[in-house]
């Protein structure tokens, strides 16, 4: 095995990349769906490689400019994910999940920074212990940013190494149950608290008819149908295609044939005997008035007409708060469906009297023609690209490490945002713009995954692999027995008080506040297993908001876990 370890020494590259391998193939592994994922089995596997190695007298260590590397691309590509969200959460329906997810984080922050004092914890497992007992692997970049910065002051005896292995210990120890623990706490909170989230979820469904947004995608159902008709009902020929609509509104004309020529769909288009006639509308509504035209027909001229597929992004300030149903009436209702809306990156169940917000996705299928005009309607249509705007995320990434430059004086030091967390806001800013644009900037979801995915494993496993040779050295039972306490302490405590203030205080249904207290601990795990707990999406309506919230808090707070446990 010497051998082996001392190949890996020599070779840095193959080392950082079998590690990272071995991350996401032991992350696979679940019991009763419970593991670690790749990001936590980073460190381990990347600290059990190199204490292993440290066995055979082998050292194995990665450059800090690697790490710091792919932990900037990390932090930009979160700003990218949370920007258009986190906005969001300042306007005032934003308000009341924001409000939890700073109660919660800062509440989980003041454990961490009490239980580190009261325990003596060693030098550095404070940040570990923040990232790990609130899942937010990020939080480990800033608490390492703290001492390289020198805010945190290394005690005496101590080195930067002993430091770092013990934030990665600190974050190893307690990730276990602050993954496990939040979901089990959000899964059944409300029954420990004698509430029946799942009738809550039926009544939130009913009121405002929200639709499960874990069905299946692809199925024989479909919400809306295009069919041909040849036009024999006397009491409609004659009729306009506006007085037709008017007559019946749950329908639209999207074509008339007459003679084999395409009339095309124009309101003063008078209908005749032996037209053909594409109708649109839902699939309940065309099956119910068979005879309103005359018999369906297989007519591929009339049924010739562009469809489209395309995602809106909402951006028109006038449109916000303005429910689906509210535009039952107007020209492309029965044109096109909506077959799914995110927010912040995540799904949220769809409802007629969903309310839209600035920087909502839609994705639509429909009439080319409705398409484009929801589009001008609504804000922009965002055609899917796989091309990245590669000037664009260079700029961004200058911009973030100038403003990370920036120090304002306070008593005997200076503070600033440093690297990571210039590019945080950075990230946050450029998705912002670009999202209200859209005509620059593209970074389709699967490249910022890459900056996200790619980034936080890679950084995390050389944080692993660095710590891994002074894990030996510090390791008792003793120390991570109080590690463990003070993680199970601090995750534990402030989902149940944001659970009491959102329920008490600001009496939001039992179900959505499921989703709330998931996001207020920015992770969507619970909000996954909480729907599944009461057979309904209700849980997503609450998670979007806070998730942006305490995302960019926790990643923060790793620096303030070091500092204010000093």
């Amino acid at each position: 095995m010497q051998g082996f370890f001392q190949f890996l020494a020599d070779n840095p590259y193959i080392l950082l990349f079998f590690t990272v391998g071995m991350a996401v193939w032991v992350g696979k592994f679940a019991i009763k769906g419970y593991g670690l994922g790749m990001v936590a089995a980073a460190v381990v596997v990347g600290a059990a490689l190199a204490t292993w190695a440290s066995t055979y007298g082998v050292k194995l260590q990665l450059d800090n400019f690697a790490k710091s590397l792919f932990y900037y691309l990390f932090m930009y590509g979160v700003g990218l994910r949370v920007g258009p969200a986190f906005f969001n959460s300042l306007k005032k329906d934003g308000i009341t999940f924001t409000i939890l997810a700073v109660i919660c984080a800062f509440l989980g922050l003041g454990l961490v920074v009490l239980m580190s004092k009261w325990l003596a914890l060693p030098p550095g497992a404070a940040g570990g212990v923040l990232a790990g007992s609130q899942t937010m692997s990020a939080a480990i970049g800033t608490a390492e940013m703290a001492v390289e910065q020198g805010a945190y002051k290394l005690p005496a005896g101590t080195t930067a190494e002993a430091v770092s292995g013990m934030i990665a210990l600190g974050y190893g120890v307690t990730y276990i149950w602050g993954t496990v623990g939040i979901i089990l706490v959000c899964k059944y909170l409300p029954r420990w608290w004698g509430v029946d989230a799942r009738k809550a979820a039926k009544e939130y469904e009913a009121a405002h008819g929200v639709k499960n947004v874990d069905d299946a995608g692809i199925t024989g159902y479909r919400v809306g149908g295009l069919r041909a008709y040849r036009l024999e009902n006397a009491s409609t020929a004659g009729q306009s295609i506006a007085q037709f609509r008017k007559a019946y509104p749950q329908y639209r004309i999207a074509n008339v044939m007459r003679d084999g020529s395409s009339l095309g769909a124009n309101a003063d288009v008078v209908l005749q005997k032996g037209d053909v006639i594409a109708l649109g509308g839902r699939l309940e509504e065309l099956t119910a008035n068979m005879g309103l035209l005359g018999p369906e027909i297989a007519d591929a001229g009339a049924l010739n007409i562009p469809l489209d597929q395309a995602e809106v992004l909402v951006t028109k300030k006038e449109l916000e708060g303005k429910l689906l149903k509210d535009f039952a009436s107007d020209e492309f209702a029965g044109q096109v469906a909506i077959s799914r809306m995110e927010r912040s990156g995540e799904p949220l169940p769809l409802g007629t009297d969903t309310a839209l917000k600035r920087f909502d996705v839609l994705y639509l299928t429909g009439l080319k023609s409705a398409v484009s005009k929801v589009g001008d309607m609504f804000g922009k249509v965002a055609r899917p690209s796989t091309s990245t705007d590669l000037l664009t995320l260079s700029l961004g990434m200058v911009l973030g490490l100038l403003i990370g430059k920036i120090n304002v004086p306070v008593g005997d030091f200076s503070v600033g945002l440093g690297n990571a967390g210039g590019l945080l806001l950075s990230g946050i800013l450029v998705s912002s713009v670009v999202s209200r644009l859209r005509y620059f900037g593209s970074t389709p979801n699967a490249a910022r995954n890459i900056l996200e995915d790619l980034g936080l494993v890679t950084f995390i496993a050389i944080v692993g692999i660095n710590a891994g040779a002074t894990l030996l050295e510090q390791l008792t039972g003793a120390v991570a027995l109080k590690i463990f306490i003070a993680g199970f302490v601090a995750s534990t405590i402030p989902p149940f008080v944001t659970w009491a203030i959102g329920l008490h205080f600001f009496k939001i249904n039992p179900a959505v506040l499921m989703g709330g207290v998931a996001g207020s601990r920015s992770h969507s795990g619970p909000a996954r297993e909480a729907a599944k707990e009461i057979d309904s999406s209700v849980p997503w309506v609450g998670f979007p908001v806070g998730y942006a919230v305490s995302g960019v808090l926790y990643t923060v707070f790793g620096y303030f876990a070091m500092v204010l446990s000093q």
